[in-house]
């Protein structure tokens, strides 16, 4: 039945081409080879140089981290990934890190973008993506949320170049001058104002007598 299918096809080829098979199936491989060469060439040219570029592109060493030292939180926010130029910084438990190799989590657009930039240490514990927990402020958490963040900061130091500290703010309130007397922060406006009103006093006196 075979034999007899492969006779019947080279009658056809024969009939219809005027070549043997031979000669037929010779010329279309060459054909297919002509075929294959040109689209390598010519065809796929653009899609070869995108697929090369973007594969540098990714396989491009990210710069070495900058370390910023002690900073404020104010000064934090300059590192959410808004500028491309600057490093993608994040901050847990007032340690401040370089999150840059997680450009696509961390940086704009990325699930975690809101906590770049910040001290996230409340809302990693939580795992909230409310505004109001995003701040290094943790008290008042339980023991699992702790746990949680503790998680987080493992991760953080064993993934992530540390790069800096967030600067602690102290409130200024009253204090000592040296003499036992206290330092009021209006007292410097206060005096004056005590002197003039006894001055007032005397001149009244004065002016009674």
């Amino acid at each position: 039945m075979g034999l007899q299918l492969w006779e019947t096809l080279k009658e056809e080829i024969t009939a219809y081409t005027g070549l043997s098979p031979a000669t037929f199936f010779t010329v279309v491989a060459l054909l297919w080879a002509i075929y294959y060469v040109v689209t390598g060439l010519f065809g796929s040219s653009d899609d070869h140089h995108q697929r090369s570029r973007a594969f540098e592109e990714q396989m491009e060493p990210l710069p070495p981290p900058v370390h910023v030292g002690e900073i404020s939180e104010k000064e934090l926010k300059q590192y959410d990934g808004s500028d491309p130029k600057k490093p993608l910084l994040m901050a847990i438990k007032g340690q401040i890190y370089d999150v840059s190799q997680s450009r696509m989590f961390y940086g704009p657009g990325g699930p975690y973008a809101l906590f770049a930039g910040k001290d996230a240490s409340r809302a990693l514990a939580k795992m909230s993506f409310e505004e109001q927990d995003l701040t290094g402020d943790i008290s008042g958490l339980g023991p699992f949320e702790l746990d949680a963040l503790q998680d987080w900061e493992y991760k953080f130091m064993s993934k992530y170049v540390k790069v800096g500290t967030i600067k602690k703010t102290v409130a200024v309130t009253g204090g000592d001058n040296g003499n036992g007397e206290a330092l009021g922060t209006t007292e410097g406006h206060a005096k004056p104002a005590e002197d003039g009103s006894s001055q007032n006093a005397v001149a009244g006196t004065d002016a009674e007598e």
